[in-house]
């Protein structure tokens, strides 16, 4: 579902913007999660696997959709968090509570160890304890990630002259490219600091169609300011769309001020993709109520 974005600032430029509506696709495993996953879920049923095992932080979208379609799937689900202290404030954390209302089984590890997860040795050691399980890595981004990523795109969409997607492991904007056509531009919104992400994208992109706007972070991962949240508040007030404070306010924060300065020509057509995370929000609140800032408006 698109829907259009007739905001003043869009109708002075004379640009047509709409949002793709991904975090619509399912209540628990929305957005790019569910785009992530489905192909992953299909070869872990051909592999005969009934559990699997992914790695995530204290808010981790990607923990939360996991956990959800192991408890709708039928699978047994493993988290490896980062952070040992999170492990007695599973209930003060309402990423975590669900995922373990949602039968999820945690295993809290040290921020060094985390760093290990890509190592065989580390992995056997998981094997050793939880016994065999279909590995999804931290964020869920791999081959068949980016192949469900793909489908994001339909016939009707093809007539859009930038595509707009926020960026955290580059899962989903390779999934864009790849499926968007040659005279079509796709623009990353990174989520996070530094440029490391060019070569990531590189690994599964087809095609050279794209760049990254890193002007648009807020400081880094999970960084936010009191702009960015009256921007996310204001925007759902005057459109009736949620954004979440890590991934797609930045991006839309990122495509309005672009449209402002003129970068995109007068006519021109945008489609960004909600990819979801809004589970997020109440976490982030409890993060702002501390700070004393703004929260996030929610329902």
């Amino acid at each position: 579902m698109n829907q259009e974005i007739p905001l003043d600032i869009v109708l002075r430029q004379g640009i047509r913007l709409e949002i793709k509506r991904d975090d619509l696709l399912h209540p628990f495993i929305s957005g790019n999660k569910f785009r992530k996953m489905k192909y992953n879920i299909h070869e872990a049923v051909k592999q005969e696997h009934h559990t699997l095992l992914t790695f995530g932080g204290a808010y981790s979208n990607h923990i939360a959709a996991v956990a959800a379609a192991g408890k709708e799937y039928g699978f047994r689900t493993i988290g490896i968090i980062r952070g040992e202290e999170l492990a007695e404030k599973v209930r003060e954390n309402p990423t975590l509570s669900f995922a373990e209302k949602s039968g999820m089984q945690f295993r809290f590890i040290s921020r060094s160890d985390f760093r290990e997860q890509h190592t065989a040795a580390f992995l056997d050691g998981l094997r050793n304890e939880f016994g065999s399980f279909y590995l999804l890595p931290e964020g869920g981004t791999n081959d068949l990630a980016v192949k469900g990523c793909e489908e994001i795109l339909n016939p009707g969409d093809k007539g859009f002259d930038y595509l707009c997607c926020a960026v955290g492991t580059g899962g989903t904007i390779s999934g864009l490219i790849n499926s968007s056509e040659k005279n079509q531009e796709v623009l990353g919104f990174p989520a996070l600091k530094g440029d490391f992400l060019t070569d990531d994208i590189r690994k599964f992109a087809h095609q050279d169609n794209w760049s990254l706007r890193q002007e648009f972070h807020f400081g880094g991962y999970a960084r936010v300011n009191e702009e960015l949240i009256r921007f996310i508040n204001d925007f759902r007030q005057k459109t009736g769309i949620p954004l979440d404070p890590v991934y797609t306010g930045k991006m839309m924060y990122g495509i309005l001020k672009l449209i402002d300065s003129g970068y995109f020509k007068s006519g021109a057509s945008i489609l960004a993709i909600h990819t979801g995370g809004l589970q997020g929000i109440p976490g982030m609140n409890t993060v702002l109520q501390k700070k004393h800032l703004p929260l996030i408006e929610q329902g």
